[in-house]
């Protein structure tokens, strides 16, 4: 997973590099034959989705509904997003890896997340462009916060790693 520690606090920014990061991963899932590979691939996209889906649901999306103009049904259809991506996540925890149903498992959860990022970003993004500098530094710095505490919740703080070596 990047290390956000010394990214930048635009939560577009941020939401958007996420989401470059988790499609790459659903490309090399895609590419590989190799079953060890894609079960270290779908972990790692999966505590990722956990940890972006935390930021959106506990700090953007709040944010976004509260502030931005015409902005209820654009989170209401991301919240419904997100829930038919925590189901898959927890459907795919139940499974095994060699399961035959896990990559195709996998599979349904990358093109919804996919379909997902493509209208947050074409929909949802430029409108929260309008909440402003300040409101958005702001936002930015507790989604930055709140990532540190949730990767090192679920054990993906690399910060941590790089200084101990």
């Amino acid at each position: 997973m990047p290390d956000r520690t010394e990214q930048t606090t635009d939560p577009i920014a941020m939401l958007k590099e996420d989401h470059q990061a988790v499609q790459q991963l659903f490309d090399e899932f895609e590419q590989t034959n190799n079953s060890r590979s894609k079960a270290r691939i779908a972990r790692e996209a999966l505590t990722m989705l956990d940890v972006h889906a935390g930021i959106e649901e506990e700090i953007f999306y709040p944010a976004f509904q509260s502030e931005a103009e015409d902005a209820e049904d654009i989170v209401l259809e991301a919240e419904e997003e997100h829930h038919v991506v925590h189901v898959l996540i927890a459907e795919l925890h139940e499974l095994e890896p060699s399961d035959p149903r896990y990559e195709a498992k996998f599979t349904v959860l990358a093109e919804n997340v996919r379909h997902h990022i493509k209208e947050e970003e074409q929909e949802m993004l430029p409108k929260a462009r309008k909440l402003g500098k300040e409101r958005l530094a702001d936002l930015g710095e507790q989604m930055a916060t709140r990532r540190r505490q949730l990767q090192r919740e679920m054990g993906t703080d690399r910060s941590a790693d790089r200084k101990a070596s």
